[in-house]
């Protein structure tokens, strides 16, 4: 049985992709930062729940030294801040670049050496459709999300001789509490935009994390063992926009 580590795990998006890599047999290590959420979605799955701030360099190499073999890597902890550009600070870049971009890569970086000692492994990036095209008033997630669809291309040509495989996934609007408690927390512009969000797809709505996680455990079978360095749309025709 081969053990899959998803950061974000307890709820969201990254609940549904631990629920649905349980379903398809794999052991599953439930990683996030709330810890009772985690162990909220551990339980319903037989899961592991585990502590994790993924901008915490240190902790990322020391929880995953502590659960051993990593098959499969989800990257899908992120964070966001709507504002316009000028309203933002160094610190909301840092915070914004620091759990959606380097976090992935930090833990990317821990698992690596194993994967490719073992020859196998997957690695599945959750980037954004804001990292194709850039949003309005999320200029550094939109920078952070683009870095990601870059990175997984780069590990993607290092990794493949090692048997590595290593892919992205670029939602839409997705209803889940980042969206909503972002858009929330920014107040009428936050609201505006979520719905320019929905109206600019071609289904005219948001999508459910039930249907990325569809896609990322589709990326991670052996149905996409001849898939690597791609990034799959999965945005209800967002990205023929």
């Amino acid at each position: 049985m081969s053990t899959a580590f998803v950061t974000g795990g307890g709820s969201g998006i990254g609940a549904a992709v631990c629920r649905r890599l349980a379903k398809e047999g794999h052991s599953v290590v439930v990683a996030d930062i709330d810890v009772a959420n985690a162990e909220l979605v551990a339980e319903e799955i037989g899961g592991v729940a585990v502590t994790l701030d993924v901008a915490d360099t240190d902790s990322v190499y020391a929880v995953i030294a502590s659960i051993g073999e990593v098959d499969v890597l989800i990257n899908n902890a992120g964070a966001s801040r709507f504002a316009f550009f000028l309203d933002t600070t160094r610190a909301d870049w840092d915070f914004v670049l620091g759990v959606n971009l380097l976090g992935a890569m930090t833990c990317t970086h821990a698992v690596l050496p194993g994967m490719h000692a073992r020859r196998r492994g997957v690695i599945v990036n959750v980037s954004s459709e804001a990292g194709r095209g850039g949003t309005i008033a999320g200029a550094a997630y939109s920078a952070a999300k683009a870095g990601l669809i870059g990175f997984t291309k780069a590990i993607a040509q290092e990794s493949t001789r090692y048997g590595v495989r290593c892919n992205a996934v670029a939602p839409g609007p997705v209803d889940t509490q980042l969206l909503n408690g972002s858009a929330s927390d920014a107040g009428t512009l936050g609201a505006r935009l979520r719905q320019g969000m929905i109206d600019a797809t071609t289904m005219k709505r948001s999508g459910t994390p039930d249907e990325i996680a569809g896609a990322i455990a589709f990326l991670v079978s052996d149905d996409a063992s001849f898939i690597t360095g791609h990034t799959l749309a999965v945005s209800g025709g967002l990205s023929m926009i």
